[in-house]
């Protein structure tokens, strides 16, 4: 019956009608019920013939199913729409969101649940929204839909149809009763929507219709929203907005010049210029109440420059391109606040500019800000601390001089991203685990990239204190690659991934100089992964001993001078001499070889199972077991 179901099936996804009845002639009613509910799992997707035939809209196969078969509408399967996975989806959910009119009509002359919501909540009528099918929505609203139902996020249908742009349903929705002013749960409305994605036609309606001035869960109104994203026409329409007074008017023109210095889809410095001079302007409009700005204090990634406080001031460095980009910087910082999330982008992309000019010093700074700003607001920084290991590779590659204190410094931030992401990976959501534990080994791969780099920056011994003591720390916390790789295994092995966009120039592994470092800073040389293979294991197997002898030879006298012990074996009771796959391996490792006669009377003790435990000390029980 099974495979027979999956003909069923590719009849009703392929709208073959007569073929589905000749499928389903001649079976009991037992039968014919278990083919037609039978659910399919395919690309994703997992759904009943009715559910399938609806939304690819076969209306025919529908109509057969609902008509002769009387199928339950109800049905729910797991769809994909415009790369949302929608699950608990019903059949007249799947042809509202398909544009399918004749089978949303068929579904609900058949008495389909013209409210149901899917495990997000979302209802038929919030998908026929989202499509802008105003026949379908007004079709729906008339059948008893409920305009009022939010999703899971507390969006209405008004919203969704205001951000994607759909004007005459953003129209029908409000000339229905839709509430213009309904929050969602990150405090923002309708009139957000519109203005983010530039909607002016959409702005007209809900300002027609006495939309609010909100301020978001992050301290956003409609107007600074709009400024934000460089939506000009949109600012220059809520400026006439009843709730926007002198001061937010002055906060939006800067806002919407200071988007066009630094935006990379939107940059247009003459726009930069025009905004900033007409809210100056209009700061010092009455000079018996001149509206000051609130000042940042002078940094360092903005030149230590303070923001213009009069036209004066403007009007001499209108000319200045690099003067406006960071007046932007700085006035974005101020009127969004340092912990909004938006306020790192303009800046790396502003740091990306100098690097691609070689003004590496300007770009290091803007980029450690960036990145202190969005560590402060504990957001995830493992794409930031990956980017300093590239431009720094790059600088190292071109031979151009790498700051100590500024390895320093993102080895410092490097390590409470680590610190973080373990944190991340041990409390958080099942659901996020995967890509919590795909950040933390990322996080892991970036710091070794950077202490790579840190041994190739000529430092004076007290930035070489520095740069060792956050290694050291990172030690102390032990992070672990998937496989139970420590630090030092990662270091030797040759399966250590690298960054190919310019990090592959200057690091490599198995690298004998981040190993050496991380030895003086207390790595354990005798740490084990989950197979029990110490880093001593992971070295002799190195596949490139002829063409990268020095290498090989350096680990291996690190990891021997360190204390590995030759003889220590692993899960599979494999030594490291036994797991060399070269003869040049086993040499070396042969001429290491320092048998201790603790170390031989462990090894007598296993190999003629003679009783230890409880017989000697717990310390030397633990090492008994290594070999």
């Amino acid at each position: 019956m099974e495979s027979l179901a999956a003909y069923v099936y590719k009849a009703a996804c392929e709208g073959r009608v007569l073929t589905l009845a000749a499928l389903l002639l001649n079976h009991s009613e037992a039968e014919t019920r278990f083919l037609l509910s039978y659910v399919t799992q395919l690309a994703g997707q997992r759904s009943t013939p009715l559910i399938i035939a609806a939304r690819n809209g076969h209306d025919k196969v529908v109509r057969l199913l609902l008509d002769h078969y009387k199928v339950d509408t109800e049905q729910t399967g797991t769809v994909r729409f415009d790369g949302y996975v929608i699950d608990g989806a019903t059949a007249l959910w799947c042809a509202a969101g398909a544009g399918h009119f004749e089978v949303v009509r068929l579904l609900v002359s058949h008495h389909a649940n013209v409210n149901h919501r899917t495990i997000t909540n979302s209802t038929p009528l919030r998908a026929a929204c989202f499509d802008g099918r105003l026949d379908i929505v007004r079709y729906l609203v008339e059948h008893h839909a409920d305009i009022s139902i939010t999703n899971k996020f507390n969006n209405t249908c008004l919203m969704i149809a205001a951000y994607k742009g759909h004007v005459d349903v953003v129209r029908y929705l409000l000339e229905q009763g839709a509430d213009p002013n309904a929050k969602a749960h990150c405090g923002a409305t309708a009139l957000h929507f519109a203005a983010e994605a530039g909607h002016i036609d959409i702005v007209k309606e809900l300002m027609s219709c006495q939309a609010a001035m909100v301020v978001n869960g992050h301290g956003m109104t409609p107007l600074k929203v709009a400024a934000e994203s460089c939506k000009a026409e949109v600012v220059e329409l809520l400026l006439a907005h009843v709730d926007c007074d002198r001061s937010s008017r002055i906060e939006a023109l800067e806002l919407l010049g200071a988007s066009y210095a630094n935006d990379r889809e939107n940059y247009d410095i003459q726009k930069t210029y025009q905004y900033l001079h007409m809210a100056m302007t209009e700061r010092h409009s009455d000079p018996n109440s001149i509206i000051a700005k609130e000042m940042l204090p002078p940094n360092e990634a903005y030149g230590w420059r303070s923001e213009c406080q009069t036209l004066q001031q403007l009007e001499a460095i209108r000319v200045d391109r690099d003067a406006l980009h960071i007046e932007g910087l700085m006035i974005r910082e101020r009127i969004l606040g340092s912990d909004n999330v938006d306020v790192s982008h303009p800046i790396i992309y502003r740091g990306a500019v100098y690097a691609d000019n070689m003004e590496f010093e300007q770009c290091i700074k803007l980029w450690l800000h960036a990145l202190r700003l969005r560590q402060k607001g504990n957001r995830n920084t493992h794409k930031d601390l990956l980017r300093f290991a590239q431009v720094f590779s790059q600088m190292v590659h071109l031979k151009e001089h790498v700051w100590a204190s500024a390895v320093e410094q993102v080895l410092s931030c490097s390590v409470l991203e680590i610190q973080r992401s373990m944190a991340r990976v041990e409390a958080g959501p099942e659901s996020e685990l995967p890509q919590a534990m795909d950040n933390y080994e990322s996080n892991i791969f970036t710091f070794l990239y950077l202490a790579c780099i840190s041994t190739k920056t000529t430092c004076s011994d007290e930035e070489r204190a520095r740069i060792n003591k956050h290694v050291y720390n990172l030690i102390q916390m032990n992070p672990r690659g998937r496989n139970g790789s420590s630090l030092l295994h990662l270091a030797i092995s040759s399966t250590t991934p690298v960054d190919d966009f310019h990090t592959n120039d200057v690091c490599s592994f198995p690298n004998a100089q981040v190993t050496k470092l991380l030895l003086d800073c207390g790595a354990q040389v005798n740490a084990v992964d989950n197979e029990g293979n110490t880093p001593l294991h992971v070295i002799v197997q190195y596949n490139r001993p002829i063409s990268d002898f020095l290498t090989l030879h350096a680990i291996i006298i690190s990891l021997v001078e360190a204390g590995a012990h030759t003889d220590m074996t692993n899960k599979q009771k494999k030594t490291p001499l036994d797991k060399s796959t070269t003869g040049v391996s086993e040499i070396l490792l042969k001429t290491q070889m320092k048998m201790s006669l603790k170390c031989l009377a462990a090894r007598a003790v296993r190999q003629h199972q003679i009783t230890y435990r409880n017989q000697i000390p717990k310390t030397l029980e633990e090492f008994v077991e290594f070999h």
